[in-house]
């Protein structure tokens, strides 16, 4: 247990540097368990996954460690929320450097969203769950909350729980606003145990950007709740994730959005080339196996490793260049790839 999966090498290059991932944990002290969809659930064994995972990123040395959310399972016990967090974390801190955490539907079903801001220890400015750091000076990195605009989290009467559940109601007819039944399509994605990010995250987004395009820096996007239909199934997806996208789009410095919640995980790339890769779930590991990985950081490239569930992908914007007929239209050109170059530039 433990191996990484294959993966192509980087040409004998040393990594900038390299951090690991982690996503849906959901660690809860009861029975195994099963999905809505019947996936089995393994709410102890996930903490082990977690304890292997951090024995591997402390011998490989690994620079930093990035959490996907969903820290805990939404079946724990209510009463033993802060303790069963509380936890999970410490087996993170025994990661022998920083380890950075985003908030996930699970995790709010426990504590509401002020409470998880101290416990995760997440570097909020003005009570925000969104935040951004830069390890190198050629690499930023953005972490979105995708639970800004959420109705689960947020006190019943808070101005973003109202705005959520208004949202919901014009968009999901049913009753119970977790069910997709009518919703065609990317509706789908129309659902309580997602959310969305609001206006003021735009417009941070936005700057973040914009500033790291001045300073020639390379981003990844984090976010718990995927952005791209083509690497999730549609019922995981942000709510507003073409908004956001609207906005990654205008800048060349994205390359990579990494992200978590649905469960099997999957891999796309978009049509201006950014990778977007979601992360299988270590909760869903029957005993023995693992489902988490690391990230080596190249300038031109990024080569995710992963062990067992976790497949190994490298991601460099201008690899997945598509062959189009010689009569293909100019609708057509603007939806694939076409760089001939190999690096992110």
């Amino acid at each position: 247990m433990g191996y990484a999966n294959r993966i192509v090498s980087a040409q004998g290059k040393q990594p900038l540097l390299s951090f690991g991932v982690i996503s849906d944990v959901q660690y809860a002290d009861i029975p195994d368990g099963r999905s809505f969809l019947g996936v089995p659930r393994y709410y102890r064994h996930s903490l082990l996954v977690l304890q292997r995972a951090v024995h591997k990123w402390n011998e490989q040395k690994m620079k930093f460690v990035i959490n996907f959310g969903d820290i805990i399972d939404g079946f724990c016990p209510k009463d033993q929320s802060l303790p069963t967090i509380t936890r999970v974390i410490d087996e993170f801190n025994v990661f022998n450097g920083p380890v950075y955490h985003m908030i996930g539907n699970h995790c709010l079903y426990n504590l509401p969203h002020e409470k998880l801001l101290q416990v995760l220890n997440i570097p909020s400015i003005d009570g925000f769950a969104y935040y951004d750091f830069s390890p190198i000076p050629e690499y930023r990195f953005v972490v979105l909350d995708g639970y800004d605009i959420s109705a689960i989290g947020w006190p019943k009467d808070h101005k973003k729980t109202l705005k959520a559940l208004n949202f919901l109601r014009e968009r999901n007819p049913n009753s119970d606003k977790n069910s997709p039944n009518g919703l065609v399509g990317l509706e789908i994605r129309f659902l309580m145990f997602n959310g969305a990010v609001g206006k003021e995250q735009i417009e941070w987004l936005d700057n973040v950007l914009q500033d790291a395009t001045n300073s020639n820096q390379k981003v990844v996007v984090c976010c718990h709740l995927p952005l791209d239909p083509g690497a999730s199934s549609k019922e995981a997806l942000l709510w507003n994730y073409d908004e956001v996208m609207d906005v990654i789009h205008r800048y060349n410095c994205v390359k990579v959005c990494l992200a978590g919640h649905d469960h099997k995980g999957g891999h796309s790339v978009d049509s201006h080339c950014v990778h977007h890769r979601v992360l299988e779930a270590a909760l869903e590991c029957p005993p023995g196996t693992d489902a988490f990985g690391w990230v080596n950081l190249f300038d031109d490239r990024l080569l995710l490793s992963g062990t067992e569930r976790i497949e190994s992908q490298e991601m460099a914007k201008g690899l997945s260049v598509i062959a189009l007929p010689k009569q293909a239209s100019p609708y057509l050109e603007s939806h694939f790839c076409y760089q001939a170059s190999s690096t992110w530039d």
